[in-house]
């Protein structure tokens, strides 16, 4: 099963009017990720918990490359495969320019996808073209996954794994 893993907003919180904790780095990062200014919003244990679902992880986010050189170490990930998205002109509206992508890396897999962007319209054309089921959880920009959003992820994988 795969997990696409969105960042911005959902590893990585913003746009809340309260304040962020701050988490300590548990050892010496790389210096592109000791110099990210909000990292530190990142929770470490989220790795742990990502982890723990059992599913092939997959970095889909537009941070590329720095997701493993600052991310994965900072969670205590290993180095995670990267989405390559493709270079387009063309509007995807409504749909999220990531969706199709995705849809193509799964290439018939069932997966879950977590972002703060995910719309109807995107679980529609899934749901219309994609033909493994699919959980698209949308998570809140401004806490970023919570426990919530685990329990959700962890039913719907449970389901999966039992043909419920």
């Amino acid at each position: 099963m795969l997990l696409f893993l969105d960042v911005d907003g959902t590893l990585l919180p913003f746009g809340s009017a309260r304040p962020y904790p701050s988490y300590e780095a548990r050892f010496a990062l790389p210096a592109p990720a000791v110099e990210h200014p909000l990292l530190d919003r990142v929770d470490p244990a989220l790795g742990a918990r990502l982890t723990a679902l059992g599913c092939e992880l997959v970095w889909a986010t537009t941070w590329m490359d720095d997701a493993n050189v600052c991310l994965a170490p900072w969670l205590g990930l290993p180095p995670l495969p990267l989405v390559d998205w493709p270079d387009e002109d063309e509007p995807h509206a409504p749909l999220h320019w990531k969706t199709r992508p995705l849809v193509a890396w799964a290439d018939g897999r069932a997966f879950v996808w977590v972002d703060d962007e995910i719309t109807v319209a995107d679980r529609d054309w899934i749901a219309a073209h994609h033909p493994a089921p699919a959980l698209l959880h949308r998570v809140d920009h401004r806490d970023g996954l919570t426990e919530r959003d685990f329990t959700v992820v962890e039913e719907w994988l449970e389901a999966r794994r039992t043909g419920r």
